[in-house]
């Protein structure tokens, strides 16, 4: 009995998550989510909290089209501002924004963080529905979560699973050391980027932002998916709408630009920032990080994601190779990666 209803629970949630790009879903009111889900309910009370929750986050989740292709976006709130991934803008600075309703906006350039591969986007527009950003720092491993989307332009689209790790440290395939980041086992597909992962109470707590890749099979690793937390998502959303910049990342910064040796031997320096961390410790142009607070970098990636789990006004020792060949290891006080 309990297997019928979980197909239902399955049938319920291919019929809400399935509608294509052009299609308009039904307008008929939202339910709100319930409190919770208590034992007694059962398999029919989790069917309907999860119908309760896409119902509701649905109209908060959009299509996000650029010259380049599809992504999703989150509204943030009232006026028309829009989150989502900087991976999703790209280049681009107007939009064409599709509502859960059918209706499609153009929209403008609010502002990008590339560190935490965030952006903002606005539109101008009547009647949204802003989701509600839940506290990320409350999650726990094991919590149950959605990913809504628009995933190969398949608009509302919905796929379940938990949250699997917290404080996972990911680099993108273009370099960009992301911030401390939620993994989860629902399953996140191209155009899932931007959108919302939500618990069961119908609030924001990531974005989703990437799938693992298998080195070995190629392509992506099914049920490993990362996602940006909500606290991460609502303050660099809230500076870029207020400044149009972010003016404070809560990022490191060491204050070079270097390349990866062969062979993971280090990152060699080939610029210094004038005035930055690194040049007050003394590190020089020709210099090979080898470590940064006791942590090996090998290579670029690596060295990315070692600072991106530090904080700015640390102060960390910097294992150098030298020129000459000397080894030795200078006390840096990190900066703060400027917006």
């Amino acid at each position: 009995m309990a297997g019928r209803k979980w197909l239902a629970a399955l049938a319920a949630l291919i019929a809400l998550g399935a509608c294509g790009f052009e299609q308009t879903p039904p307008s008929s009111a939202v339910a709100s989510p319930s409190a919770g889900v208590t034992p007694e309910g059962g398999a029919n009370g989790l069917e309907d909290q999860f119908i309760s929750v896409i119902q509701q986050v649905s109209q908060s989740v959009v299509v996000i089209e650029t010259a380049s292709g599809l992504g999703s976006g989150v509204i943030f709130d009232a006026q028309g501002d829009i989150v989502t991934n900087a991976h999703v803008v790209g280049q681009s600075s107007t939009f064409r924004v599709y509502l859960a309703t059918g209706r499609s906006y153009d929209g403008r350039l609010v502002g990008t963080f590339v560190p935490d591969d965030l952006a903002v986007i606005r539109i101008a527009a009547n009647d949204l529905h802003p989701a509600l950003f839940g506290d990320s720092d409350h999650l726990r491993v094991g919590s149950i979560v959605m990913a809504v989307g628009s995933p190969l332009g398949l608009q509302s689209s919905v796929t379940e699973g938990i949250v699997s790790a917290l404080g996972r440290q990911v680099t993108e395939p273009n370099g960009v050391a992301l911030p401390p980041l939620i993994q989860t086992s629902a399953d996140i597909n191209p155009g899932n980027s931007g959108g919302a992962l939500v618990d069961l109470n119908g609030e924001v707590i990531g974005i989703p932002t990437l799938a693992a890749q298998d080195p070995q099979a190629g392509g992506t690793a099914p049920g490993i998916g990362f996602a940006i937390p909500s606290n991460v998502a609502k303050d660099i959303a809230t500076q870029l709408i207020k400044d149009g910049r972010v003016t404070n990342s809560h990022r490191a910064f060491l204050g070079v630009q270097v390349a990866s040796l062969p062979n993971g031997a280090g990152v060699s320096v080939y610029a210094v920032v004038p005035g930055g961390p690194a040049d007050k410790a003394g590190l020089k142009s020709g210099d090979v990080i080898t470590t940064i607070a006791g942590r090996p970098t090998p290579d670029q990636p690596a060295m990315a994601s070692v600072l991106s789990a530090l904080e700015p006004g640390q102060q960390v020792q910097v294992g150098v190779t030298k020129s000459d060949g000397s080894a030795t290891s200078l006390s840096v006080i990190l900066g703060e990666l400027p917006g």
